[in-house]
């Protein structure tokens, strides 16, 4: 008898291959049969109607904090996503000792948008070096599967205190880091990661970059050729502004560089590609001439660009505005009156003509009503503000106004930054279709009170394979399931074969989708974040549990801290 059979479903094995109609049976949390099963399981799904697919992989979040008072994984969770690489540019909570948490939560607060309070509340900081943090990991109730990587951010503050904030690295200082990156990817992490991004600052009023900003390229090569000489780890990182310049002559000079690194070290480079800006097509030629040269670099891609999710409940571009302040601080009756009164209104839309925007990072920043969208469905089709705006015949901002009235401020608002979302369908499928790119940029875990983009996997699913039909069902479940598991080096996930690892999703192709987000105050100490789930999945296994059951979680806790090993990652 099979601990789990799931019946009469059609089969999209990851592979790309064409689907077909079979059982799946399993014992234990691998997958022990596929074909037709005549005995009967102690549990079973009937699938009729549905697809059994491999659970998918995201290999770009920011879970470290998170996976200390979330067992569910959420948002990622609710769309089908079964593993999670966490670690990303050069952010995460170790290696550093209790006395310099707050130097090494600095890092993160803002460039991430993790609320220091919510880390406050839930973390106890039980470790010194990155093995010690992987232990405490280990021991903590989880829903899904874990991948990590030690940050540049981190090993930088741990060994250099204050003086990684200002400074270079003295010879000593990069022997000690050496010696801890080491001992990382001995106990397992599956990567080193940085920023060179100078959107990555300090919390106000402090602004400065966060540590790995202040390192220079010879140290970055230094712990990336270290990590080659082992065999083992990735490198990602979140790359320096140069690669989207205007200028051709200087996005060549930072993509011959990292092209060096990557064939000098022979350790696999990713890091993201925006379509849409100006270093998108040298990018994605840098992937095709990296592998010519004799290395391994691959792309993260997105569905739709990144953008930032808005409401008069949540963030605003206005916020930090005097006039708009003010209001803001106030009970939402009391805000409500406000925006309702005209001259108040004249004021307020006064103010944002003139204020001082943000400029970079996770933050708000100055809007676009052309890119700016109001979010009727989380999929597609949304009109603009700028549309709805010239329909009534008034300013935009009076159009934000009288949508949050007239939906008790629950209406949200997506703007995306025009120098990083692709102007067409063409611009995205570019990056999207590239064979040396991953679909997977998610940031689950980071900037969760802005950007809600746990939902890329559905979102890929219910738009790109079938609204535009620019991808079959086979091609979409590769490119998040086989595809990421081959990148990051998962040798028993993102397939349906016997053997392998039962992490699997069952859905209707034709009802997938992300549903639209929601503001909640549910994280530790009351902090706020965007909360979304999906339609469409009936079940999600993870290590042959039914985790899952069309959104609600089961109880079952059979995810797992996934370690690097020479037999691969276990």
């Amino acid at each position: 008898m099979y601990d789990l059979v799931i019946r009469n479903g059609t089969v999209v094995d990851g592979t790309g291959l064409p689907k077909y109609r079979a059982d799946v049976g399993i014992n234990g949390n691998r997958i022990a049969a596929i074909g037709r099963i005549a005995e009967r399981g102690k549990e079973e799904i009937d699938a009729t109607g549905q697809v059994v697919t491999p659970g998918f992989i995201d290999g770009h979040t920011h879970m470290d904090a998170q996976v200390f008072w979330d067992p569910l994984g959420s948002c990622s969770c609710w769309h089908g996503v079964t593993t999670v690489v966490m670690g990303n540019c050069g952010f995460t909570l170790a290696p550093g000792s209790v006395d310099q948490r707050d130097m090494i939560i600095s890092n993160i607060a803002r460039a991430e948008d993790i609320s220091a309070d919510a880390m406050d509340a839930a973390i106890r900081w039980e470790w010194t070096s990155f093995r010690e943090y992987m232990d405490a990991v280990d021991k903590q109730p989880k829903a899904i599967n874990y991948a990590a990587q030690i940050g540049h951010s981190a090993l930088r503050t741990h060994v250099m205190g204050a003086r990684a904030f200002e400074q270079q690295a003295t010879a000593d200082d990069l022997g000690v880091m050496e010696h801890k990156l080491l001992d990382a990817l001995d106990a397992g992490a599956i990567g080193f990661t940085s920023s060179r991004s100078t959107g990555h600052k300090l919390p106000e009023p402090d602004n400065r970059p966060v540590a790995s900003n202040h390192a220079s390229w010879e140290e970055l090569s230094q712990l990336v050729c270290l990590m080659g000489k082992t065999g083992r780890g990735i490198f990602e990182y979140s790359r320096e502004r140069e690669a989207r310049s205007a200028d051709p002559a200087v996005r060549k000079a930072v993509n011959d560089r990292l092209r060096e690194l990557a064939v000098k070290s022979g350790v696999p480079i990713t890091f993201g590609i925006p379509a849409g800006s100006p270093g998108t097509a040298d990018a994605l030629a840098l992937l095709d001439s990296t592998a010519e040269a004799g290395g391994r670099m691959f792309g993260q891609t997105h569905t739709r660009g990144i953008s930032h999710v808005l409401s008069f409940k949540g963030r605003l571009q206005f916020d930090d505005f005097a006039e708009w302040a003010r209001v803001r601080a106030l009970p939402e009756a009391e805000q409500r009156k406000i925006f309702s009164d005209p001259e108040q209104r004249k004021k307020l839309v006064a103010a944002t003509k003139s204020g001082v925007y943000r400029t970079g990072g996770g933050e708000p920043r100055k809007p676009n009503y052309e890119n700016m969208y109001v979010m009727y469905s989380a999929v597609s089709r949304n009109p603009t503000v700028a549309e709805l705006a010239a329909q009534r015949n008034v300013d935009p901002v009076e159009v934000m106004m009288d949508l949050a009235l007239e939906s008790n401020f629950n209406q949200l608002f997506m703007q995306f930054d025009v120098a990083t979302v692709p102007k067409n369908d063409a611009e995205a499928l570019a990056a999207l279709r590239h064979p040396r790119t991953v679909m997977t940029f998610s940031d689950s875990g980071a900037h969760v009170s802005l950007i809600m983009d746990s939902s890329i996997h559905t979102h890929l699913l219910a738009y790109w394979v079938r609204e535009k039909q620019a991808f079959s069902l086979e091609e979409g479940v590769k490119m998040i399931t086989l595809t990421p598991a081959m990148a990051w080096g998962f040798t028993d996930r993102g397939l349906l074969r016997q053997g392998c690892i039962a992490d699997i999703n069952v859905f209707d192709p034709a009802t997938i989708a992300p549903e639209i987000p929601t503001i909640e105050h549910d994280l530790p100490a009351g902090a706020r974040r965007l909360k979304q789930k999906s339609k469409g999945i009936s079940a999600t296994i993870i290590g042959g549990k039914v985790t899952f059951k069309h959104g609600e979680h089961t109880g079952a806790l059979s995810g797992k801290l996934l370690r690097s090993s020479a037999a691969g990652i276990l």
